[in-house]
């Protein structure tokens, strides 16, 4: 199922039993091959990596193959024509993938730590810190 808000690019290899949710901002690369059983969730990017001035780009698979049994979450970005994802693996939210993952694997973005800082007006005298200006 695609919904209609989803940007296909020309003819991609999709399978029937894949599942597109929440379509908005999902783009398809035109050589990316999507096996069975596949869901994509909002903003998912399955592109190409940059190119290289005067490289060929007609006739040359650009875009990621997903297997079977594949769920990429959220704002997750597969890049590459030489990049497989493997069957049976979670590809967590807000996670940036340029190289191939084995089947059976879970892959997340390790979420930043937060930093707080004092303001610099409450920093004392005694206080060590480093300001960037």
């Amino acid at each position: 199922m695609v919904r209609p808000e989803s940007i296909l690019i020309r003819e991609q290899r999709l399978e029937i039993t894949s599942f597109i949710d929440h379509g908005t901002g999902v783009v398809i690369g035109e050589t990316t091959e999507i096996g069975c059983n596949v869901k994509l969730y909002q903003g998912v990017t399955l592109g190409a990596l940059s190119t290289r001035q005067g490289q060929q780009l007609a006739n040359v698979k650009r875009h990621p193959t997903i297997r079977d049994n594949v769920t990429i979450y959220s704002n997750a970005s597969v890049l590459g024509g030489e990049t497989v994802v493997g069957e049976n693996t979670i590809i967590g939210g807000n996670t940036f993938i340029t190289e191939s993952v084995p089947a059976n694997t879970k892959v997340s973005a390790k979420s930043p730590e937060l930093v707080i800082k004092k303001s610099r007006s409450a920093v004392s005298k005694t206080d060590v810190w480093d300001w960037q200006d």
